[in-house]
């Protein structure tokens, strides 16, 4: 008996050792903190919420950027018509041209986000908030309603820009999205669901990222720019066309889009840059078109097997694979094979970090770009940008207004085209962008022969009919294939 408590007593001994080293050496590193875990009144770290390199950022910062901008949100809310017009040619025998009509009508409805950036009513949103739509309201946080224009739209960058008429608007402090640093603290300023004003926060999570969202959405005559600021800040539907603003509310994206397979949050989301949405807001309300400067090449993001196939230095640029005949950078001496290493002072080294940075910029701009050629040697080249026929000089809001209404811009027909379609008069769409016509169903390529039984025998004609403002509109218009349809509408 007396040795089984001898052991006993050595075993008790041998486990309070460990414990008292224990206590000696360690505790007195951990019992402050220790101690306001379990006070949670006294918690410091759970109500100053920081991450390392941003001890300055806490629940009050977000307070502070959340009422700076929620007032400066809008909800978007949209009605799409599609109206087909059948045509009875017994009735136009009898009666006369148009009066064989029947209208068919199919209603649609959508909604997204916008934010307030001018005083003037001015709202940027996303291109495809809007797109098709017939009828755009806008809901201010107050709740009040406003009817709002589309004034007009890039699918390139998906950027649209609306404008209502209302007092008192409350209008965004814009950022800059170049100072946006990965890893800085962002919130997220929308509707998602259809509710309103919600603000959810996250972290910078990469910047000029190109995800391929443009693409499937864009048709073919639109070269679509994608350098997305990526954030892990909840954005839902409902969010596009939201903003993203940093710890001081200044607005530095627009919330368009989320990777998910089940069209929910799921950790990813994207922001137009509020630089490039600048520019593009600018030329819009300025112009009325955007005023887009190319460099004239073909380029490709510099991998491991590119490096090794070309014998390049280094990953770093972007990699010139065709120059365009005549082009910008043709004409400056950019060759094919040669690597684009800045923009300025600004390192590029993705496609979508270039075009970002070309894309904020306007045909004639100057603009010095670093570049190694296939020797390997670095020269710095002045590079006059062009637009996509070639030339530097910019369009005037009259000239935009003489060839485009509408979201369209028209072409005459020339005389190959005529005989073809065997038809004397009539002009052609030669692009559409979102606006009237294209929520009516019309198609790039189709033929407008006649304007309320009247025929058109020129662009100006046309346009000048367009942005008339008359309240009823029949439109004769011929497809690809030579067939003859007719689209009513007011203004």
């Amino acid at each position: 008996m007396k040795t089984k408590l001898k052991f006993l007593s050595w075993g008790i001994l041998g486990g309070m050792i460990p414990m008292a080293f224990y206590a000696v050496f360690f505790t007195s590193n951990t019992t402050d903190f220790s101690d306001s875990e379990q006070d949670s009144s006294l918690n410091y770290y759970a109500r100053n919420a920081s991450m390392p390199g941003f001890a300055g950022v806490t629940n009050e910062n977000f307070v502070e950027a959340s009422e700076s901008s929620l007032n400066s949100v809008v909800h978007v809310t949209t009605k799409v018509v599609n109206t087909t017009i059948q045509n009875d040619p017994f009735f136009d025998f009898f009666y006369g041209p148009g009066s064989g009509n029947r209208e068919f009508k199919q209603y649609g409805s959508g909604s997204g986000s916008g934010v307030i950036v001018s005083a003037e009513g001015y709202i940027v949103t996303n291109n495809h908030v809007i797109d098709k739509a017939t009828e755009i309201e806008v809901i201010l946080n107050d709740n009040s309603k406003y009817t709002a224009h589309v004034v007009g739209a890039d699918p390139s960058t998906d950027v649209a820009i609306l404008k209502i008429n209302a007092p008192n608007l409350k209008p965004i402090s814009l950022g800059n999205s170049d100072d946006l640093r990965v890893g800085e603290w962002v919130l997220a300023v929308g509707n998602p669901f259809n509710l309103t004003s919600t603000v959810t926060a996250g972290i910078v999570s990469a910047k000029a990222r190109n995800i391929n969202l443009l693409t499937d959405r864009t048709n073919q005559n639109v070269v679509p720019i994608e350098s997305f600021i990526q954030t892990d800040a909840a954005v839902n539907p409902g969010n596009s066309g939201g903003a993203l603003v940093n710890t001081k509310g200044e607005l530095v994206g627009i919330n368009t889009a989320i990777a998910s397979q089940t069209g929910s949050y799921s950790g990813y989301s994207f922001a137009i840059p509020v630089n490039l949405v600048q520019k593009i807001m600018r030329d819009i309300i300025d112009y009325g078109i955007v005023q887009r400067g190319f460099l004239g090449v073909q380029i490709a993001d510099i991998s491991q097997e590119m490096k090794e196939k070309n014998n390049l230095p280094s990953l770093k640029g972007v990699y010139v694979s065709k120059v365009t005949e005549d082009g910008a950078a043709d004409k400056a001496g950019v060759k094919e094979g040669s690597v684009i290493l800045k923009v300025g002072t600004k390192d590029v080294n993705s496609v979508a970090s270039l075009q970002e940075e070309i894309g904020k910029r306007r045909p004639g701009d100057k603009v010095n770009l670093t570049v190694r050629n296939k020797k390997g040697s670095e020269d710095i080249v002045e590079v006059t940008l062009r637009n996509s026929d070639g030339e530097t000089t910019l369009l005037g809001k009259n000239e935009v207004s003489k060839t485009s209404a509408l979201g369209a811009v028209f072409t005459n027909l020339s005389d190959k085209e005529k005989k073809e379609l065997n038809v004397s008069y009539g002009v052609k769409i030669k692009t559409l962008n979102t606006g009237k016509l294209k929520a009516l169903g019309l198609e790039e390529g189709m033929i407008i022969t006649k304007l309320n039984n009247e025929p058109i025998e020129n662009v100006e004609q046309l346009t000048s009919k367009l942005s008339a403002g008359n309240k009823g509109i029949l439109l004769e218009v011929m497809t690809k294939s030579g067939k003859k349809d007719y689209i009513g509408f007011g203004l």
